[in-house]
Parts: structure tokens; sequence; C-alpha cells
């Protein structure tokens, strides 16, 4: 699982694909992301893109003011599922 700040989403590390529609290229980024509206200023959704994606997909974050920083699938925290 894929876990930021505390808040899962659930991923297995081993499905660890972009996120991008129709996609199944392996993920090398992790895009950090939250809806103002709806999540406190700290909670971390997170996208998985690929290299190909990953602008597109900061992009399309960033016209809605969701996006808010991107990070190499290695620096997000893994925990084992329960």
């Amino acid at each position: 699982m894929i876990d930021v700040l505390g808040v899962a989403d659930t991923v297995p590390d081993d499905e660890l694909v972009c996120s991008a529609k129709g996609c199944r290229e392996a993920a090398a980024w992790g895009l950090l992301w939250n809806n103002p509206k709806i999540h406190t200023p700290e909670r971390r959704k997170v996208w998985l893109a690929c290299d190909a994606h990953r602008e597109h997909l900061e992009t399309f974050l960033g016209a809605r003011s969701f996006w808010r920083s991107t990070v190499g699938v290695e620096e997000l925290e893994r925990r084992e599922p329960s």
C-alpha cells in the first residue's frame, strides 16, 4: 500500500501502474494531490504516473488546483496490506 502522511491509498506494491486511463505501464512517479474543498490541508491522495503520462497528469491536477508535488515511487512510504 502507499501511505502518504498517514493516509493510505489501497494500491498493492505489485500493482504500481500508471493511473492514466488505459495505461498499464509501470509507475515511476507519485503525484501527490488533494481537493481543498473536501480534504484537510495535510491530506494527500496519490496518483501514479509513468514517464510518458507524468506531465499530462500534473497538468490535469494543476488546472484544478489539486496538484501538490511529485515524487519518485521509491520515495512513497509502503506498508504491508492489513
